[in-house]
């Protein structure tokens, strides 16, 4: 996915089993994250920082969605413990992972594997990516969002 493009109609499905599409957001601008896995200390920081910008982020016209390849049981508890107040989608088949292109060849302490590239997607109202933060400042990224004066 790159900017100009197009996001898929089918986004995937929440915690709670309910279907997500792009034209929910009809008309909303929408940040998509994409991160590793939850409950690490990174893929935590980020939303919880996300979770206390929130209210900043709708104000400013934005809609989020936070997407990682975990379990919808497993996001159903990180959302609690952390008091989330926006979706998380369960992409356990990898399919919006790939979509969006953030499943990539990873390295980390000498191996090799495949994994999520952290990655935030601003879409705008006609559902076009219309900004992608590849360096997410993990502690902060809800003023990185608010500070790109979109």
């Amino acid at each position: 996915m790159k900017i100009g493009d197009k996001i898929p109609e089918i986004l995937g499905r929440d915690a709670q089993g309910n279907e997500i599409k792009a034209s929910d957001f009809a008309g909303k601008k929408l940040i998509i994250y994409f991160y590793p896995k939850d409950n690490t200390p990174g893929c935590t920081a980020e939303a919880c920082s996300l979770g206390e910008g929130y209210g900043k982020l709708r104000k400013a016209g934005f809609e989020l969605l936070g997407v990682s390849k975990d379990s919808a049981a497993s996001h159903e508890k990180f959302a609690a413990k952390h008091n989330l107040p926006f979706p998380l989608i369960a992409d356990v088949d990898l399919e919006l992972n790939k979509a969006f292109g953030v499943w990539q060849e990873k390295k980390m302490a000498g191996r090799t594997y495949m994994g999520t590239v952290r990655t935030t997607f601003i879409v705008d109202e006609q559902g076009c990516v219309m900004h992608i933060i590849n360096k997410v400042n993990t502690k902060d990224s809800a003023n990185q969002i608010l500070n790109l004066n979109l």
